[in-house]
C-alpha cells in the first residue's frame, strides 16, 4: 500500500466532512477529552510545515509529555476561523515534517483515527476504506505514542469486517473501527464491541 497516496485520500475524505458541518457543529465536543472538532482540527494540523527544529523547541515547552506537547502545539494554531482551518487542510493535502514520518504513516493513521474523533459524536458514520483500516489497526497497536497494545491489554481483539485480531484474554469482537477506537483508548467504542473482552474495555476507557 502506497501510504502517502492513503493519507492524502484519507485527508481528502477529512476536508469533505468538513466542508459539510454546520458552523455550531464545529465547536461540538469531540471524542478528545476537552477539544471541540474546531481544536482536532485544528491538531491535525499542527505539526504541517515544521521543521525538525521547531519540533524539538515544542517537545521542550511541553516537557517531553506528549498532551503537553500537543496543547503546545494547538495553541500556535492560534484563533483560526472554521473556514481557514478547511483551507489550510486543503492546502496540506500530503503530510509534511512529523506526519510524513514512516513514509506517510503517522499521517495516514492521525488523520483516519481523528476523522473518527469528529465523525463519532456528531452521529455522522462511514465505511473505513479496508487496506487503510487494517493498517491503522497494526500501527496503533504497535507505535508508542498510542499504545493501543497497552489500552488494549489483557483483551483478545477480533474485527469481524477485516481479516484482523490481536491479544490474548477475554474475547472483544466487533467492526474494525469500533476496536481500533478502543485500541486508541476513545470513550464509548468499547460499546459497539461484543464479548466479555468488552466489558472490560468498556470500564478502562468509559
Amino acid at each position: 500500500m502506497d501510504l502517502m497516496r492513503e493519507a492524502e485520500r484519507e485527508r481528502a475524505e477529512l476536508a469533505g466532512l468538513l466542508a459539510e458541518l454546520r458552523p455550531d457543529e464545529w465547536l461540538l465536543p469531540s471524542l478528545c477529552a476537552g477539544w471541540t472538532v474546531r481544536d482536532v482540527v485544528a491538531h491535525v494540523l499542527s505539526y504541517e510545515g515544521l521543521g525538525p527544529r521547531e519540533v524539538v523547541g515544542r517537545m521542550v515547552r511541553g516537557r517531553l509529555v506528549l498532551g503537553r506537547i500537543n496543547d503546545v502545539a494547538l495553541r500556535a494554531q492560534g484563533p483560526a476561523s472554521p473556514a481557514e482551518l478547511l483551507e489550510r487542510l486543503r492546502a496540506f493535502p500530503r503530510p509534511t515534517g512529523l506526519t510524513a514520518a514512516r513514509g506517510g504513516a503517522v499521517g495516514l493513521v492521525d488523520a483516519l483515527i481523528h476523522q473518527q474523533d469528529i465523525r463519532r459524536p456528531l452521529g455522522r458514520p462511514r465505511t473505513v476504506d479496508p487496506a487503510r483500516l487494517r493498517f491503522a489497526l497494526d500501527f496503533t497497536r504497535t507505535a508508542p505514542p498510542l499504545r493501543g497494545f497497552w489500552k488494549a491489554r489483557g483483551v483478545r481483539l477480533v474485527a469481524t469486517d477485516v481479516d484482523w485480531t490481536a491479544g490474548r484474554g477475554p474475547e472483544a469482537r466487533g467492526p474494525g473501527e469500533a476496536v481500533l477506537m478502543a485500541m486508541a483508548g476513545r470513550r464509548g467504542a468499547a460499546a459497539d464491541l461484543a464479548g466479555p473482552g468488552a466489558a472490560v474495555l468498556g470500564r478502562r476507557h468509559g
